[in-house]
């Protein structure tokens, strides 16, 4: 789960309904369009990769000192994707993720991609937990998994600069 390089504005409680998870906010570029003027579909993925990062940090999960201490990676395993109607560039579209499913190596992600109370895509994220050596299925640590399950407890704005 890399980080967030595109989002630049803070994600407006309206745009989405109030309490379908975590939020976090993407504007659109236009690197992230098609020869169209849209959003390039694989590009969801990225900005549902960016929510989930953050929605890690939010949940107090560092994963740089994680691998560096405990050796385990989250790395995707499945991805599926509904796409309803598309995103233009200058959009500030607000990804929503919540967690559908946490097993002892992997977590279940149900997200979705918002424009003004306008759902554009879904999507369902299955990301495992590896042991970064082996790259084989590694338990969840412990103080992770807790983590996990408590879910989110920093505010959105204290989590990265980037957002202005």
């Amino acid at each position: 789960m890399r980080g967030m390089e595109n989002s630049t504005s803070k994600p407006d409680a309206a745009a989405c309904p109030a309490g379908r998870g975590f939020t976090w906010p993407v504007r659109v570029y236009y690197e992230d369009t098609d020869a169209g003027g849209i959003v390039f579909y694989a590009n969801y993925l990225k900005f549902f990769e960016r929510a989930r990062t953050e929605w890690l940090r939010a949940c107090g999960v560092d994963q740089r000192r994680l691998a560096e201490e405990t050796g385990v990676l989250f790395v995707v395993r499945s991805t599926a994707l509904d796409y309803r109607l598309p995103a233009r560039l200058d959009d500030v579209v607000t990804t929503v993720s919540r967690v559908e499913k946490l097993g002892r190596a992997s977590v279940d992600f149900v997200q979705e991609a918002w424009r003004d109370g306008t759902l554009l895509v879904t999507g369902v994220i299955r990301v495992a937990c590896v042991d970064g050596a082996a790259m084989r299925p590694a338990p969840i640590p412990p103080h992770v998994h807790e983590a996990l399950q408590r879910g989110p407890q920093k505010d959105l704005h204290a989590v990265s600069t980037a957002v202005q």
